[in-house]
């Protein structure tokens, strides 16, 4: 080997170890680092689960992107599972769980009956929600990428006055964990009537009591008012049930489920039939929006099953919060919220995403009335 050869081993060698010595300080000074703990709340078991989970994996998919690249700040995320069941009576003890484990954040909660308890506990505690929960009474508590009542409202209204309904009676879960489904027929209600539409309305609550008719029975009393038009104001294992009894009817008039009946598994239970039997105000799957096929790509190849409808959301929800914090240099509550409010265009997997920070709504949304196709996926109605 000559001399020259010698010399120049030798400087690869060496900038080698050097390499690999400094990629060596650098993992272990990440690790050594304490994680950002960022919780996301969610229904990830009982009869919401199908969506809880595909909002935990959404939020799962950001974590490991961003640990990918080195973390936040140079620190990993720690992701935290919260299970509230999408259930008013386990809302306090989910935020305990996010407050002990220090998270600076939580993505969630799903259901608004949830959020109205514990998003004032998250705030109190100084943890930043970037919620999912549509009702308006959760408005300026932390910031949303989701649709609230008042943006799907106006959506519904176009439609059913698009079909010259005169008469329509709503469907509607105003149990304890109704805080959604009530204000949504609430606010149609008034919609319509200002209209001059005739509004009927039947209470419903889920139950398993399919075998004594209980949803037969409500069906039936809601037909009995010889509707134009019914709307279907429930939560999705309801909505199933439903879907049933208005199939197995001899009456058909139009029908218009709410955005909570928008689940995949809604399809799955009900059968083809029954679910193509209404329309549905919602937004497709992640599959079916163009800015989300990249997502779409990478949530198959990390999970393999197709993203549904809200792990979409939750993964920009996560994205957007470590972009405020990289921006913001820290993990403070007060930087972090307020960053979040002041978000402008990003380019996010459900669109481009601009916030009101005097609301903390995202203020355009891909917001549809949507129907089932034969492959049993939600499309956009044409």
């Amino acid at each position: 080997m000559s001399g020259r050869v010698r010399r120049w081993s030798a400087v690869v060698l060496a900038v080698g170890l050097v390499s690999a010595t400094v990629g060596h300080a650098n993992g272990a000074s990440r690790q050594s680092r304490p994680p950002i703990v960022v919780a996301v709340e969610a229904p990830i078991t009982g009869p919401q689960s199908s969506n809880g989970v595909d909002i935990l994996r959404g939020a799962r998919l950001a974590v490991r992107q961003a640990n990918a690249h080195g973390g936040v700040l140079g620190r990993p995320v720690a992701l935290v599972p919260v299970d509230d069941r999408g259930e008013r009576r386990f809302a306090g003890r989910g935020a305990r769980r996010a407050i002990e484990r220090n998270a600076v954040a939580v993505v969630g909660p799903f259901n608004s009956s949830v959020g109205l308890v514990n998003l004032p506990i998250y705030l109190r505690n100084r943890v930043v929600p970037i919620h999912l929960t549509s009702t308006d009474a959760t408005k300026g508590q932390g910031i949303t990428v989701q649709p609230k009542n008042s943006q799907i409202a106006p959506i519904e209204e176009a439609y059913i006055r698009g079909t010259r309904a005169k008469k329509v009676t709503m469907l509607v879960d105003d149990t304890a964990n109704g805080a959604f489904t009530i204000g949504m027929a609430n606010r149609l209600r008034r919609r319509l009537a200002a209209d001059g539409v005739d509004v009927a309305r039947v209470s419903v609550k889920e139950t398993k009591d399919v075998v004594r008719g209980y949803y037969a029975r409500k069906v039936a009393r809601a037909l009995a008012t010889r509707p134009d038009l019914l709307y279907v104001s429930t939560f999705y294992p309801e909505g199933v049930r439903i879907a049933r009894a208005l199939r197995a009817a001899a009456s058909r008039p139009g029908c218009l489920m709410g955005l909570a009946n928008v689940d995949p598994a809604f399809v799955a239970t009900a059968g083809l039939a029954a679910s193509r039997r209404c329309l549905f105000s919602g937004i497709p799957a992640a599959g079916q929006l163009p800015t989300a096929r990249r997502f779409t790509r990478r949530f198959r190849r990390a999970f393999h099953t197709k993203p549904g409808v809200w792990g979409v959301f939750a993964y920009d929800s996560a994205k957007l919060l470590f972009r405020a914090i990289e921006r913001t240099r820290t993990t403070a509550f007060r930087p972090v919220l307020t960053a979040l409010e002041r978000t402008k265009r990003y380019r996010g997997a459900t669109g481009t995403i601009t916030i009101d920070p005097a609301t903390g709504y995202r203020r355009r949304l891909p917001v549809s009335i949507l129907r089932v196709n034969r492959r049993r996926v939600f499309v956009i109605a044409r």
